[in-house]
């Protein structure tokens, strides 16, 4: 036996251990092993899964610096009780950490640095062609998006008709598949992928499930035991990738094979054996899960009024997002067919109502190739105005909250200091402010044009703001902070 493994590592980068024994039986159900890991008080659990030709490896992702001893465990005399230690270095400047839930409300880093999620969704862009792939890759690295939802297994439907090179399980299509034997080839291929993703700066939002199309391989409908190892084989493989969220299940409503306590059980699966303490969500199809769960970190949302999104904030005590409110595209379906301007309002919308409303794009062309299933180009008007909406949103305080008790616009407000209020469809000629002491400048926003106009003079006490009565525009209003108020924050 050939043991292996990492001798130093960042904070939350990667760790992992590699034991070379010729395999016997059934790799994947015949074996057992796992790691525990210390540092002081500080103690972590990492599961270890075969990746093929006699390799086993078990990944950890330490969050503190110092030195870390580990010691396997295994129902082989060979792999267990293995011991070794390695240090972990702080972390470069440009290494954040996962991403946390910070409260109600918000994302940040695992360091504290303010995370705020514009996501997109691309199903199954690592299962296309490379040329496809790396396309993909290449669009994403000029796109405003710090978030892609993409899909484990492979989605067969009228937009993904290839089938794939690859499948998760052994066998194929027309023999069948051995779900107790996963294919590495197919994983590896998964994680390149995934590693590509953070070298762009994105988080990988990973689906675990999601309902086949007649016709499809039946992946959606395993017995319970396939269901729960094909869980602890991809959060072992990948929970120690420091950029990933889990998604336990697309349109997990119409998935009718499995019932509350399966998903349940899944979910608690995934605390137990995700060294990483990812983020963990499910995404409905017109019923909601119940995000008040503890195994549930954030909500997920398919829904088209992105209204809801502060009641939901409001009611679960946690972040919302609404991964699907529609998408921007051409399709012979309500969500695939919105227009630009309107999923644009979407997420101006959501966004300040407090939540977090990502982009979707399906126009359909000659090559059948719709970015929301395959990758490759954007071809939609909204990108480049969610880009300035990003922006927008990056300058803002960070403490910024939805208010709902002052205004009948969606506002962003941090009291007495900023205010971002967006009037979407509604065409106002004016609107009156009252503001609490101090001087104040105003900027009106061309959300569409993308033009901020600052208004001259300052502000004061209640005031009207004349507007010029077309679609989409923002207010900002910020408070002029004087030559004292910049002297007193210096020495805060």
């Amino acid at each position: 036996m050939v043991l292996e493994f990492t001798r130093s590592v960042e904070r939350w980068g990667m760790f992992e251990l590699t034991l070379d024994v010729p395999s016997q039986g059934n790799p994947f159900t015949d074996v057992r092993l796992s790691a525990l890991f210390k540092k002081g008080l500080t103690e972590g659990y990492a599961e270890g899964f075969y990746d093929g030709s006699g390799k086993y490896r078990i990944r950890y992702m330490p969050d503190e610096e110092g030195v870390w001893t580990f010691e396997t465990s295994s129902h082989i005399g060979e792999m267990d009780g293995l011991k070794g230690e390695f240090a972990c270095t702080p972390a470069a400047p440009d290494r954040h950490g996962p991403v946390r839930v910070k409260d109600a409300a918000r994302f940040h880093y695992a360091d504290g640095t303010r995370f705020i999620p514009f996501g997109t969704t691309c199903e199954a862009w690592h299962l296309q062609s490379s040329e496809m792939q790396e396309q993909t890759l290449r669009t994403l690295s000029s796109a405003p998006f710090n978030k892609v939802r993409m899909f484990v297994l492979p989605k067969p439907h009228m937009q993904n008709e290839a089938e794939p090179v690859l499948y998760p399980f052994a066998g194929s299509p027309d023999s069948g598949f051995d779900l107790t034997r996963f294919s590495p080839a197919y994983f590896q291929h998964l994680e390149k992928r995934v590693h590509d993703l953070a070298a762009l700066g994105i988080q990988a939002e990973l689906v675990l499930f999601h309902p086949d199309a007649e016709g499809g391989w039946g992946f959606d409908r395993m017995p319970a035991e396939a269901d729960d190892r094909y869980v602890r084989y991809v959060v072992a493989r990948l929970g120690a990738f420091s950029h990933v969220w889990w998604s336990l299940a697309d349109k997990y409503d119409e998935m009718k094979q499995k019932q509350t306590e399966d998903w349940n059980r899944l979910f608690r699966i995934i605390q137990e054996c995700d060294c990483g303490g990812h983020l963990r969500s499910i995404h409905n199809s017109s019923t909601w899960y119940d995000y008040g769960t503890p195994w549930t970190t954030h909500a997920s949302l398919r829904h088209a009024d992105v209204k809801v999104i502060s009641e939901c904030t409001k009611q679960y005590g946690k972040p919302a997002i609404i991964e699907e409110c529609g998408y921007e595209g051409n399709m012979d379906t309500l969500w695939g067919s919105l227009s630009p301007e309107e999923l644009l309002c979407r997420l101006w919308e959501g966004t300040c109502r407090g939540g977090y409303v990502m982009h979707g794009e399906s126009y359909w062309n000659a090559e059948h190739i719709p970015w929301s299933s395959h990758g490759g180009e954007l071809h939609g008007k909204s990108v480049r105005r969610i880009e300035f909406l990003r922006s927008i949103m990056e300058e803002a305080p960070a403490q910024i909250a939805y208010t709902s008790d002052s205004y009948d616009a969606a506002t962003l407000s941090l009291p007495g200091e900023y205010y971002l209020q967006y009037f979407g469809p509604h065409r106002f000629a004016y609107r009156e402010f009252a503001m609490a002491e101090g001087s104040y400048q105003v900027d009106l926003i061309d959300t569409w044009n993308m033009n901020i106009t600052r208004l001259e003079g300052t502000y004061e006490g209640r005031f009207r703001i004349h507007l010029p009565g077309e679609l989409y525009y923002a207010i900002r209003i910020q408070k002029m902070r004087s030559a004292a108020d910049e002297t007193s924050s210096q020495f805060s």
